[in-house]
C-alpha cells in the first residue's frame, strides 16, 4: 500500500483495491459524487454507487461511525470515512448487511463534509477484505491530502504566473502607475531603470531555467512567462550598476545574470536590450527580441542589442503632431455599448497586434473572431487599410512616437524641401507621413539602419513587397522558400533584427527604405 502510495497516488490505490474486491473502488464526496474511481474491468456492471453513498452518508454522520455496509442483492458495498480515521480493530468476519460495524469511534468519524472510501464487491464478502480497507484508509487519505494540497499549490502558481504577465502587459502598453501598483502585492520590486532579457529555452525547461535565474540575481529580476512563445522567459532586470535597496545586491566582478543564464543553461538562448526607463519596457522587449535572432547564430548563443534609436526619437515636434492626429479617432473613441471595447483595450490590441501578429490572442487573451473585430474598428476609425504593411509602418510608428517622452525627440530642424505625396499603398489618414520621413535626422537613420546590408536591398524589398510572407517573396525572387529563409536568416545576424519572427523589423525597413526613396526622388 505504501508502495503504490508513493509511486502511483490515488490512482494506484484504487485500482489495486479494486482487483482485491473483484469490483468497483472509488473515493465519493458527501454529496454522491464520484472524485476517483477505478474498477477491475473496464466494463464492470455494479451498482448505483452515488445512491449508495447518498443513502449511508447520513447514518455515517448520525451515528458517528467509522465504517458501514449494505447489500444491493448480488453486491455488497463497504463504506470507510477518509477523515479522521484512528486505526482500530475490525471484525474479520466483514459487516453484516445494513447493521452498523463494530469497530472503534473517533472524534474525525462521521464528519459530514468528509469524503468516503466505497468498495462494490460480489457476495459473499471475501475474508480479511473489510481489515485491509481499513488499513487502507490512513495512506488513502494521506494521499488525497497530497493530491488536494499539489492542486492548490498549482493554483497558486498559476495565479502569480498570470499576475505576473498582468504586470507585464501593463508595463508594455505603458500602464506605469497602475503596473507598480499591481507589482506591490509581490516580489520582487519593479526596478528603474532596467534591461529587458529575452531567454528561449528548449522543450519544457522554462520553469528550470527560471529558478536559475533567480540564483544567478539573488531575485532582483522580475521574471514572467511569456505568454506567447511557449519556450520563452521574459526578465526585467535591474542595470547592473543600479543599486535596489531591499534586494540583494550582485557581488563585486560577478557576471551579469543574462550572461550566468547562457552560461549554466546549455541550450538555451540569451538576447538582451539596452538600459532603459521601466516606462520603455515594451521598447526594451523588441531590442531583446531582436537581439535573440542574433544569438541563435552565435556560439556564445548569448547577444546584447547593438546601439541604434529608435525612430520615435528622430521625428521631432511635427512628427509627435502627426501622431497625435493620426491616433486622436482612436483616443477619443467612446463604446456606443458597455460591452465594446474602449480607447485603452483598442490601444492596447493595436499595440500587441503589431509586435506580435496572430499571436496577439495569445497576448490578450481573446478569441481570433474577436481580435480581427477589434482590428476592423481600429481601422474604421483611423481610415488606415491595416493588410497594408505602409499603413501597419505608419500606425506603429505612430503608437512608439506617442510612447516616447517628448523631450527625448529631436529638435526640429527648418527644411525648405517641398512637400511629398503620400507613400504608395498608405492610405490618406497617414499621408503626413512623408514630411517627417524627409527630416534630416530621420534619413540619417534610414541610412544608419541599412548601411549594413547593402548590395542586399532586392531580397528585403521583395519580402517587404510581399507583406513579410515567405513564399511570395521566394516566387518574387525566383528562389525556393528555404532559400529564402536561409537569406533572410543571414540578414538577421547582419542586421541583428529578427525578421522572420514578431516582433519583427520590418515597420522600420519599410520606413527607412520609403525615407531613402524620398529622398532620391525627383523635386
Amino acid at each position: 500500500m505504501h508502495r503504490l502510495a508513493r509511486t502511483g497516488g490515488t490512482a494506484e490505490l484504487l485500482r489495486w483495491l479494486a482487483g482485491r474486491a473483484e469490483g468497483w473502488a472509488g473515493v465519493v464526496g458527501p454529496d454522491g459524487t464520484v472524485l476517483h474511481a477505478a474498477a477491475r474491468t473496464a466494463g464492470a456492471m455494479v451498482p448505483d454507487v452515488a445512491g449508495l453513498v447518498a443513502e449511508s452518508a447520513s447514518a455515517l454522520a448520525e451515528r458517528g461511525v467509522q465504517a458501514y455496509s449494505v447489500d444491493t442483492g448480488e453486491h455488497t458495498a463497504l463504506l470507510f470515512p477518509l477523515s479522521g480515521f484512528s486505526p482500530g480493530g475490525f471484525s474479520p468476519g466483514g459487516l453484516s448487511p445494513g447493521v452498523l460495524s463494530p469497530v472503534l469511534h473517533s472524534p474525525g468519524a462521521g464528519d459530514p463534509a468528509a469524503p468516503v472510501l466505497a468498495v462494490v464487491t460480489p457476495r459473499p464478502v471475501a475474508a480479511g477484505l473489510a481489515t485491509l480497507l481499513a488499513d487502507v484508509v490512513l495512506p488513502l487519505s494521506l494521499c488525497l491530502q497530497a493530491e488536494t494540497l499539489e492542486r492548490k499549490r498549482r493554483r497558486v502558481d498559476l495565479a502569480e504566473s498570470r499576475g505576473r504577465e498582468a504586470v507585464l502587459h501593463l508595463l508594455m502598453t505603458g500602464q506605469l502607475s497602475i503596473a507598480q501598483q499591481v507589482a506591490g502585492a509581490l516580489r520582487p520590486r519593479l526596478p528603474d531603470p532596467v534591461r529587458v532579457c529575452v531567454v528561449e529555452c528548449s522543450g519544457d525547461d522554462r520553469d528550470e531555467v527560471a529558478r536559475v535565474c533567480v540564483d544567478a540575481d539573488g531575485g532582483r529580476s522580475w521574471i514572467v512567462r511569456c505568454p506567447v512563445y511557449a519556450r520563452h522567459l521574459i526578465l526585467v532586470m535591474p542595470v547592473e550598476d543600479a543599486g535596489d535597496a531591499g534586494e540583494k545586491a550582485p557581488e563585486p566582478g560577478a557576471a551579469p545574470t543574462d550572461e550566468t543564464v547562457a552560461a549554466r543553461v546549455g541550450d538555451c538562448v540569451v538576447g538582451v536590450s539596452e538600459p532603459v526607463p521601466l516606462a520603455d519596457t515594451a521598447t526594451g522587449y523588441r531590442q531583446a527580441f531582436h537581439a535573440l535572432a542574433v544569438a541563435r547564430e552565435l556560439p556564445t548563443r548569448h547577444a546584447r542589442f547593438g546601439v541604434s534609436p529608435d525612430p520615435a526619437l528622430v521625428v521631432g515636434p511635427a512628427g509627435r503632431r502627426w501622431a497625435d492626429e493620426l491616433l486622436n479617432p482612436l483616443l477619443t473613441h467612446v463604446p456606443r455599448r458597455a460591452q465594446d471595447p474602449g480607447s485603452q483595450e483598442l490601444l492596447a490590441t493595436a499595440t500587441s497586434w503589431l509586435a506580435f501578429a496572430s499571436h496577439a490572442t495569445d497576448h490578450l487573451k481573446v478569441h481570433r473572431n474577436t481580435l480581427a473585430a477589434r482590428l476592423r474598428l481600429i481601422g474604421e476609425l483611423l481610415g488606415l487599410d491595416l493588410h497594408r504593411l505602409a499603413d501597419q509602418s505608419a500606425l506603429d510608428l505612430a503608437l512608439r512616437v506617442r510612447a516616447t517622452p517628448a523631450p527625448a525627440c529631436t529638435p526640429e530642424v527648418p527644411s525648405s524641401a517641398p512637400p511629398f505625396p503620400c507613400a504608395s499603398g498608405t492610405s490618406q489618414a497617414a499621408g503626413g507621413l512623408d514630411a517627417i520621413l524627409c527630416r534630416p535626422a530621420f534619413r540619417d537613420w534610414a541610412d544608419q539602419q541599412l548601411a549594413p546590408v547593402l548590395g542586399a536591398e532586392e531580397t528585403l524589398r521583395t519580402w517587404l513587397r510581399c507583406g513579410g510572407r515567405l513564399g511570395p517573396t521566394a516566387a518574387g525572387l525566383g528562389i525556393s522558400v528555404p532559400g529564402a529563409r536561409k537569406r533572410l536568416t543571414r540578414l538577421e545576424t547582419v542586421l541583428q533584427r529578427s525578421l522572420l519572427r514578431p516582433p519583427s523589423a520590418r515597420y522600420d525597413l519599410w520606413l527607412a527604405f520609403r525615407s531613402r526613396d524620398l529622398a532620391s526622388a525627383p523635386r
